[in-house]
This record gives structure tokens, C-alpha cells and sequence, in this order.
């Protein structure tokens, strides 16, 4: 048997931060992960001579240090800055619709937004900025319910950030029609919807607000050496805080004291017992309710399948033996819709026939030398809005992939002109199911729980010291409560290690 403060399971984004709040917090700590690499989706893997980014299309909210945004600010208490070396994105997005023959390319900062929005749709400008007045104040109003760990003064959300309380129920399409936005202009402004996974007649306005705020008053930046660099990064500052590391090592269970029910221990799958009174599980509270918890309370039970599941991921990664001036791909970031009817889209991507949406990111456009010279890479990625390839049989699983890759690379080149086909030197897809194989999300989920109503930042924000419902058992990463991301999951592991710290200490 072997004695922690505190024991991390998961080394994603949200565990890697724990687990450094923890130690700078004074906490004895042990990291625990199954692969036998950290950082989960945050890593990068080899195909021939290209290195391909798994999952991060750009870091939100990180800022220059000049112009520094929250996502900075958390890496410099952490001391992970200046491990790893940054590139800024270009521009924020370009945006493509069929029904409304919609093609917009947006700019970073506040004011060329506005400025190019007013361009493509004039008369927009006083919408656009009472928009990002609004964002600013949900942002500001965010950061106090962080620092007080949820425990909001109800004067002070009144008094300080009234707007935001009076915006806090509605959808976005609700908010922007209440500020008068013109229809073309919600369009535009509403493209990033799909990386939150929940149309925007669902979708919390304070969740979208805050993450377009960040991402257009801050820019995007992303590591050098893909996002790996930044778990290695986090794993190294583990280790000079004096953390240990497992990897290749699986917690099979958390035990339970058979007094309170609170977190007793963690069994590893080597039969190692580990003593400790605190467990951040980086990982989904299906997964822990499910398999990890030796005792589970029925409401815990019920309040996790309440939670609806969000997208299940799917990404084509494409190295082609052309540059991207060659191929005609103008952009780093696109999206590309059948139509800007955002919760018609989310009904189209539920099976794999009537899916044609895509992301895409060519990385030579933020980094040039990203790939060998006279090459770029791509990679495509659209979400599913059900478990539709649940329906796949083994016989038809690569011939499925097959169809998919074919039809995101026909889409592409029909929209944007590019010409891909006969350049392509290595391609990759990873579908579902190897989601759910390398991360043990179910379905292969990649977004966590759905933002809804009842279930969406705010409300999990609030409702930290309710959730908590285990002693000593806490959450990060995506199915927390700051939501998917990898902003988010940063922030989630910041919150509950810093909480964890303050259970420690109050148990003394």
C-alpha cells in the first residue's frame, strides 16, 4: 500500500492541470493514465514524414503577452509558458453555406470583427458591438463565479453584472433576435455553433458568448509541436513540483470508506492499493459511476443518465505531397454547412448518410514549416448527433470509413475550389469507435455532455457544491463543469484541484 494526498486518474488536459494545482497547493500527488502517453485527444502521431495534430484546432483565449487572455494567464501560474513554443493563428474563420450561398472570412479582434461583419452585412455594427459589450460582461461575471468557487453573492451578480443575469435563461438565436441582429449576421456569428456541439436554439447564450468573446478579443494560438507539446510541458512541471507520474498504469477502482462513503483508495491493475482520501477523475462520470466507484448512490446514477451525451468525433487527417498554395487551400479555418439553420444541421448530423458537415484546418497556414517543404496537412472533422455507427457491422466498418473520407474530400473541393485528390500521400481516419478504443469515452464521444438548459455552464458553474455529491471525489476535463474544449478542460482541472486543495486542508 502506498499513501497520497491526492490521486489524479487521466492525464488529459484536465487532469495534467489538477494535478499541478494540487502540488503547488502543497498536496502530495500521484498521476495515474492508462496510455502510455499523457494528454489524451491533446497529442500528435506520425504518418510517413508528416506529424499530425489529433485533436486541437487552435488554443482559445490564450492572448499574446501583450494581450494576454485567461488561458495564458492560468499557464503562467502553472509555470508551463515558456515550455512550449507558440504560433499565432491567422484569422479566425472562414465560413461556408450552401442554401444561403453564405462564404465569409472573419478576422481576429473586437473591432475588425465588427468592421468586417459590417462590410458583409451593412447596418450590423450596433448589434455586433452591443453583442460583445454583453460577452465581455458574461466573461467578467464568469471569472467572479470562479474565484469563489461557485458560491455566488446574488448582490453582487445584481449589482455588478445585471446584463448577464437577465441573459442567463435564453438561447442564442433568442439573445441576437433581443439585440436586433440582422439574419445574415447571426449566420456569420453563429458558425462556430458545432464546436459546442448544441444548436443555437438550444444553446446557452452566456456558453456561446463567452467562447466567441474570448476567441475574437484574444486571437487563437496553437503549440508548435502540436498540442503534445503542451501535455509534455504539464507532465514535466508535475514532475519538478514533485509529483509522480504513472503511465501505462489503469485505476480499476476507486475504493470507498464503508463509514461515509467518501473516497477510501485507488486499486490499480497491477493490484497496487493506493491510500488516499481525494480523487480528480479526469475521465466521464459515466465511466466512474459506471465501472471505477465500489459503491454508487442511486442518485448519482440518476442525475449521469440524465446528461445527454454530445458529438461522437470523427477526423480525416490528409498529408498531401502538394502546398496549400498549390492546392488552392486559402485558410487555416473552415466550416462548411449545408445550411446556417443551426438546429436543421444538428438533425442532419445524426446518421452517417445525411452528415455532409465539416471542419477543417490547414496547419501550414498558421506554421508554414508545420510539414517537409512542398507538403501541407489537413485534417477534417464533423461530429454525429447519435450513435448511428453503433449501426456499422465489422464487414462494413472500412468501407464506411471509405465513403465518409470520400465525401468530406468531395465537399471540400466543391466549396472552396481547392483540388485535393491526386496529391494525397498519407491519410488517417478515426471514426468513433477509435475514440471510444484510445480514450474509453462512450460512444466516442468527444464533447462531453451536451450544453443544455438545465446543464449548461452556468448552471454546472452554480451548481459545483451540489455535484459534489462523493466525498472526495471530483472532476475534470470535458464532461465537467466548465464543459469540452481545451480551454475549458484547462479551466475545469484549475477549479478542482484548487478545490481539492481546500478539502485537504480543511480536513487538516
Amino acid at each position: 500500500m502506498k499513501k497520497y494526498d491526492a490521486v489524479v486518474i487521466g492525464a488529459g488536459n484536465g487532469g495534467l492541470v489538477a494535478a499541478i494545482r494540487l502540488l503547488q497547493g502543497g498536496a502530495k500527488t500521484l498521476l495515474v493514465e492508462k496510455h502510455n502517453l499523457p494528454g489524451g485527444f491533446a497529442t500528435s502521431f506520425r504518418r510517413g514524414r508528416f506529424e499530425f495534430e489529433a485533436s486541437l484546432h487552435e488554443l482559445n483565449d490564450f492572448g499574446t503577452a501583450d494581450n494576454a487572455g485567461d488561458v495564458r494567464v492560468l499557464f503562467d501560474e502553472l509555470g508551463v509558458t515558456d515550455k512550449i513554443e507558440w504560433i499565432q493563428i491567422p484569422e479566425a474563420y472562414r465560413v461556408l453555406s450552401r442554401a444561403e450561398k453564405l462564404d465569409a472570412t472573419m478576422p481576429f479582434g473586437v473591432d475588425a470583427f465588427i468592421a468586417k461583419m459590417e462590410q458583409y452585412v451593412p447596418g450590423s455594427r450596433p448589434s455586433m458591438q452591443k453583442f460583445f459589450d454583453l460577452a465581455e460582461e458574461v466573461r467578467l461575471a464568469q471569472a467572479y463565479s470562479s474565484s469563489v468557487n461557485g458560491n455566488t453573492d446574488s448582490k453582487v451578480m445584481v449589482g455588478k453584472y445585471g446584463n448577464f443575469v437577465r441573459a442567463g435563461s435564453y438561447s442564442v438565436n433568442e439573445v441576437l433576435a433581443a439585440l436586433k441582429m440582422p439574419k445574415k449576421a447571426r449566420d456569420i456569428l453563429n458558425a462556430y455553433w458545432c464546436y459546442l456541439g448544441a444548436h443555437c436554439d438550444d444553446l446557452s447564450f452566456v456558453h456561446y458568448a463567452s467562447m466567441v468573446n474570448r476567441y475574437i478579443r484574444r486571437g487563437a494560438s496553437t503549440p508548435k509541436m502540436r498540442s503534445h507539446e503542451i501535455s509534455l510541458a504539464l507532465v514535466e512541471r508535475i514532475r519538478e513540483l514533485g509529483g509522480d507520474v504513472l503511465l501505462n498504469t489503469e485505476a480499476v477502482r476507486i475504493l470507498t470508506d464503508a463509514q461515509d462513503g467518501g473516497v477510501a483508495g485507488v486499486l490499480l491493475d497491477d493490484g497496487t492499493r493506493i491510500d488516499t482520501r481525494h480523487v480528480v477523475a479526469n475521465c466521464a462520470p459515466h465511466v466512474v459511476f459506471g465501472r471505477l466507484l465500489d459503491r454508487v448512490k442511486e442518485q448519482d446514477v440518476r442525475a449521469t443518465n440524465a446528461r445527454k451525451f454530445a458529438g461522437r468525433g470523427l477526423t480525416m487527417f490528409l498529408g498531401l505531397d502538394a502546398d496549400a498554395d498549390e492546392l488552392g487551400v486559402e485558410n487555416h479555418n473552415y466550416f462548411l454547412y449545408d445550411t446556417m439553420d443551426t438546429a436543421a444541421q444538428y438533425d442532419a448530423m445524426r446518421t452517417i448518410e445525411s452528415n455532409d458537415v465539416q471542419a477543417t484546418v490547414c496547419l501550414n497556414r498558421a506554421d508554414p514549416d508545420a510539414s517537409p517543404k512542398g507538403t501541407c496537412m489537413m485534417y477534417f472533422t464533423t461530429l454525429y448527433m447519435s450513435d448511428d455507427w453503433a449501426n456499422v457491422t465489422p464487414e462494413n466498418y472500412f468501407k464506411t470509413k471509405d465513403y465518409v473520407a470520400n465525401k468530406m474530400i468531395d465537399r471540400f473541393e466543391r466549396d472552396t475550389g481547392a483540388k485535393l485528390r491526386g496529391h494525397i500521400e498519407e491519410i488517417s481516419v478515426a471514426t468513433p469507435m477509435t475514440y471510444a478504443r484510445y480514450c474509453g469515452h462512450p460512444q466516442g464521444v468527444i464533447y462531453g455532455y451536451e450544453s443544455q438548459y438545465w446543464d449548461g455552464l452556468m448552471p454546472r458553474l452554480q451548481m459545483m457544491a451540489e455535484d459534489h455529491t462523493v466525498r472526495g471525489l471530483r472532476f475534470a476535463g470535458g464532461y465537467a463543469m466548465r464543459l469540452s474544449g481545451y480551454s475549458s478542460a484547462y479551466f475545469s482541472g484549475d477549479i478542482s484541484g484548487r478545490q481539492t486543495v481546500g478539502d485537504i486542508k480543511r480536513e487538516g
